[in-house]
């Protein structure tokens, strides 16, 4: 029953919490879990979409490829979020790259079951509307901060929403650890730069590492320089 739509707490995060019971039941006959390792991708830029993507555990970056061949990460979706909703709905390839950076366990929902859903629920097709529309805030978020913010600022920010929105472990440490090409194309930078911001970071103590991980040692400092202080 742990795998059934109408006994998941999951849904209470998405539009899935719109569905009547039945409804519900017909996503869960026809849905189907898998587990996706570290690293390997979800759906790729340019795809055609036959469903959406629930996910169950674990987190997977959202990316685009720029003419230069560079990622840059749009967004980091964990817990709950469902994924491709816009492309299916709209019927267009996939805008953006979905690749998981810790295990994962997704379900895939058909198409079908998303959009004989939305003909006959409206309040399903309100609660996609509103998922849709705080996505379109976020993006209008990065946009701002890529060309008002530096790239000192845009990573003071990018430490402080790792650590409030995914915590830290026994530690002390981030809990999500991104590899620090990911935390460049988090920023919007070179790895190498991202590498030597890190660094300067580390000598005025305000994070410390030890490998890949890092913990937040002066949140204050960081608060103050991400907004511009």
């Amino acid at each position: 029953m742990e795998s059934r739509c109408e006994s998941c707490i999951i849904r209470q995060f998405n539009s899935l919490r719109a569905m009547s019971k039945e409804e519900l039941k017909q996503v869960s006959d026809s849905k189907i879990t898998k587990k996706v390792k570290k690293g390997d991708p979800l759906f790729n830029e340019g795809e055609k979409l036959n469903g959406v993507y629930c996910v169950r555990s674990g987190v997977t970056k959202l990316s685009k490829l720029s003419e230069n061949g560079k990622d840059q990460i749009v967004k980091l979706a964990t817990k709950g979020e469902v994924l491709g909703q816009r492309s299916v709905i709209a019927e267009e390839h996939t805008n953006l790259s979905a690749t998981a950076v810790s295990d994962m366990e997704i379900c895939f929902i058909p198409k079908t079951s998303i959009t004989d859903t939305l003909n006959k629920n409206p309040n399903f097709t309100l609660e996609v509307l509103r998922h849709m529309a705080h996505d379109l805030k976020e993006a209008d978020d990065v946009i701002v901060n890529m060309s008002q913010k530096t790239v000192k600022q845009r990573m003071a920010a990018a430490f402080l929403y790792l650590k409030n929105n995914f915590g830290e472990d026994e530690e002390g440490y981030l809990r999500l650890n991104l590899s620090r090409e990911d935390m460049a194309n988090v920023v919007g930078t070179a790895t190498e730069s991202a590498i030597r911001i890190i660094s300067e970071f580390k000598k005025n103590e305000w994070i410390a590492t030890k490998g890949k991980r890092v913990r937040v040692l002066n949140e204050q400092k960081l608060v103050d320089l991400s907004e511009g202080f």
